[in-house]
C-alpha cells in the first residue's frame, strides 16, 4: 500500500488538502496528515480546525511514497518557513520520490527550493512569474506532471489533481472507479 504524508500548516486551503486526502483514502492509499504547528489542531485558510494524525516531530518520512503540500495563503508560506518541511521535501526530491504541490505551494515552496528548474509546472494564477524565475515552464493546466513532481493550479483543480495522484500511486482503473463513484465523471460529461 502506498503511503502519503500531507503537510498541514496554519492557513492551508481547505479543499486542496481535504479533497486529495479523501480521494486517496477511498483508493486504498495510506494518508497521514502532519501538523507543522506546535499543536495537533491546524486552522485552515477558512477557519476550519483539522486535527492532524501526527505532529511533524513524530515522523521521519523515509517510508513516504509521496509528500503533498496543499496551497493557500498563508499556508504555503508557513510550509516554506518550516525548516523541517523544506528538508523533508528536498530529501524526497533527492531520492527521486514523488512530491505534489497545489495552488501557491509550487511557487512558494518548490520553486524557492530550486526543485522546479527545467520542469513543467502549474500554480495559482498570479504566482506563475515565480515559477518562470525559478527556471520552470509554466503550463497553466489544472495539473501538470513532470517526472516525480505533480503540481496543481488551485481549488477547482483539487479533484483532477487528486485523481492523477491516485492513478500514480495505485492505478488508472482504481482512479476511474473512485471518480465515477464520486460522480466526478458525470460532472465532466
Amino acid at each position: 500500500m502506498a503511503k502519503v504524508y500531507v503537510f498541514l500548516a496554519d492557513g492551508f486551503e481547505d479543499v486542496e488538502a481535504l479533497i486529495p486526502i479523501d480521494v486517496l483514502r477511498r483508493g486504498g492509499v495510506e494518508v497521514v496528515t502532519v501538523s507543522t504547528t506546535d499543536f495537533p489542531l491546524v486552522e485552515s485558510a477558512h477557519g476550519v480546525n483539522i486535527e492532524a494524525d501526527l505532529q511533524f516531530e513524530q515522523c521521519d518520512f523515509s517510508d513516504a511514497d509521496l509528500l503533498m503540500l496543499p496551497g493557500g495563503m498563508p499556508g504555503a508560506a508557513n510550509l516554506f518557513d518550516h525548516e523541517g518541511v523544506c528538508k523533508a521535501v528536498c530529501s524526497q526530491a533527492a531520492a527521486g520520490k514523488k512530491i505534489a504541490a497545489i495552488c501557491a505551494a509550487p511557487a512558494v515552496v518548490l520553486a524557492q527550493l530550486g526543485l522546479l528548474e527545467g520542469k513543467k509546472a502549474t500554480c495559482y494564477p498570479g504566482f506563475e512569474q515565480v515559477l518562470k524565475e525559478a527556471g520552470a515552464q509554466y503550463t497553466g493546466d489544472l495539473f501538470t506532471v513532470d517526472g516525480n513532481i505533480t503540481t496543481g493550479e488551485g481549488p477547482a483543480a483539487a479533484f483532477p489533481y487528486a485523481y492523477e495522484l491516485l492513478t500514480q500511486l495505485v492505478n488508472k482503473a482504481t482512479s476511474d472507479q473512485i471518480a465515477e463513484g464520486m460522480r466526478f465523471k458525470h460532472l465532466m460529461a
